[in-house]
């Protein structure tokens, strides 16, 4: 469960104080230095100072995961343990992480910049996908084939052998998860190659993964910087499947890499969601919708609803009561329960915040509110920004931002809004306000992209499958769609 009810300011500051952090490589069941003695410093984006000194994996110490990884799933007992017993334990991780739901939401909130009150979910959501898979571990059935010759036919789902895991820093501590436990859970073994941005809640989770009695070299975490590291985890000819979630340039990168020996390959990649609100919609309910499905987490979500489609009879008053929530956004320290948005990651990701604010500007959108960096002498924030008058050609409702920058468009009636909706390279998700139970299920047919909500926006659950058309990914995530990917299928032919 999450935090009954969050604690005050000061406790929280206390807690963080008193955390102890991991910050060597986990490698073969042991913490370790990098082989070069290496280290790169994890910021604070609140402060903008040194959080701490993380090992920095090199191509020697992905060589070294990989080898441990590959041991382990050869020769250790994992993948011939029983799916039951794999699952005991996997749940028994699942539980470690619930007991240690106050580290895992300061961690987060101090290493990435989210407010206390969003990372609070963090560990019960991960906690959630270990008992989840802990559940399939021996529930991936295989089958038998009616043939048309006197022969038996059988077909079983094999692990894969070595999955690597490449992963974004929006959210560290559940992305750990989504793509190693369920490798883990069908008897492979994993490399995790958590974000250089925020690498430390990937550290604790293994730690706990060990104290589950989870076998040596199962779960190995390789923090390091993306170009080092993740291309070397990429690019290896002894991983057998590599699981990255990003932008969609470097997915293209990832792909390029994986082709060295063929290895299957999982995208989750970039977005422009559209969130369309029809005129008929529940008003009030649409803007909290558009509110939170644009800045949560600052923004910093891939699918994000960076596309705010708006009926034109409603536009105006939508607008109104919108940019009066906005501008009434606490933004300040994530360490206060107050605080309803925090930090931008980094000074890289603000920078590129900014400059996409003035290239609206030259464009000729309308800036309505926010645009600013704040607080400069603290760390990396940035007030809630909207742009309307926007031209869906234009960059910003084109390209992805990755921050809390939102762009408002206007349509006239269904066509005219899934002509805009669909005028995009990518296809994560899309949202729709509507009490026309027609006009839902004919835009829902009609959006391409792979999540589509319908007067909400932005729910999730691990049992339903994640997927992105267009250039927002290879693949299908979460649910048991993602045991097809860390699984190969084996035909077996026996002669009666």
């Amino acid at each position: 469960m999450v935090w009954q009810q969050i604690p005050s300011k000061d406790e929280i500051y206390a807690k963080a104080k008193k955390l102890v952090v991991e910050t060597k490589l986990l490698i073969n069941g042991e913490f370790r230095n990098a082989q070069s003695g290496k280290t790169f410093e994890s910021l604070n984006p609140s402060t903008g100072k040194k959080l701490a000194a993380v090992a920095a994996a090199d191509k020697e110490d992905i060589d070294f995961a990989v080898a441990a990884a590959r041991n382990a799933f050869e020769k250790g007992p994992w993948a011939k343990m029983s799916g039951r017993e794999r699952g005991r334990i996997l749940y028994k991780v699942g539980q470690l992480i619930r007991e240690h739901q106050e580290e895992f939401a300061i961690l987060e909130s101090l290493d990435n910049g989210k407010p206390v009150r969003e990372s609070q979910w963090a560990a019960p959501v991960s906690a959630e996908v270990f008992e989840y898979y802990a559940g399939w571990a021996d529930k991936n059935y295989g089958e038998i084939v009616p043939l048309k010759t006197n022969n038996l036919n059988y077909v079983v789902h094999e692990p894969v052998g070595v999955v690597g895991a490449i992963i974004p820093w929006n959210f560290p501590t559940t992305q750990a998860t989504f793509k190693t436990v369920p490798a883990v859970a069908m008897g492979n073994s994993v490399v995790l190659k958590p974000a250089e941005q925020t690498p430390l809640t990937a550290l604790l989770m293994g730690r706990l993964c060990l104290e589950a009695d989870m076998p040596p070299g199962v779960w190995n975490v390789t923090p390091g910087l993306g170009e080092i590291a993740g291309a070397a985890l990429a690019v290896h000819m002894d991983v057998d499947a590599i699981a990255f979630t990003g932008s969609t340039a470097v997915g293209r990168e990832i792909l390029k890499a994986a082709s060295t020996n063929l290895k299957k390959v999982s995208l989750e990649l970039g977005g422009k969601s559209p969130n369309i609100v029809f005129a008929d919609a529940d008003m009030e309910a649409a803007v909290q919708g558009a509110l939170i499905g644009m800045f949560y987490n600052q923004g910093q979500v891939c699918n994000a609803g960076t596309r705010l489609l708006l009926q034109e009879s409603i536009y105006d008053q939508f607008m109104e009561k919108l940019i009066a929530f906005t501008k009434s956004r606490v933004v300040g320290n994530p360490l206060d329960p107050a605080t309803q948005m925090g930090a931008i990651v980094s000074q890289e990701q603000l920078d590129k915040d900014l400059e996409y604010i003035k290239v609206g500007k030259k464009e000729g959108a309308r800036l309505l509110c926010g645009g600013k960096r704040i607080y400069p002498e603290s760390g990396y924030f940035l007030e809630p920004t909207i742009f309307g008058e926007v031209d869906n050609n234009m960059k910003i409702a084109q390209e992805e931002i990755f921050g809390p920058v939102l762009s408002v468009l206007k349509f006239k009636d269904m066509d005219d809004a899934i002509k805009l909706a669909n005028q995009t390279i990518y296809g994560l998700a899309a949202g729709v306000w509507t009490k026309d139970i027609k006009v839902a299920h004919n835009m829902a047919r009609r959006l391409k992209s792979g999540t589509v909500w319908i007067n909400i926006f932005g729910p999730f659950d691990i049992a339903s499958p994640w997927t992105g058309w267009k250039q927002s990914g290879i693949g299908t995530e979460w649910g048991k769609n993602m045991l097809e990917f860390v699984t190969d299928v084996k035909s077996v032919w026996v002669a009666l």
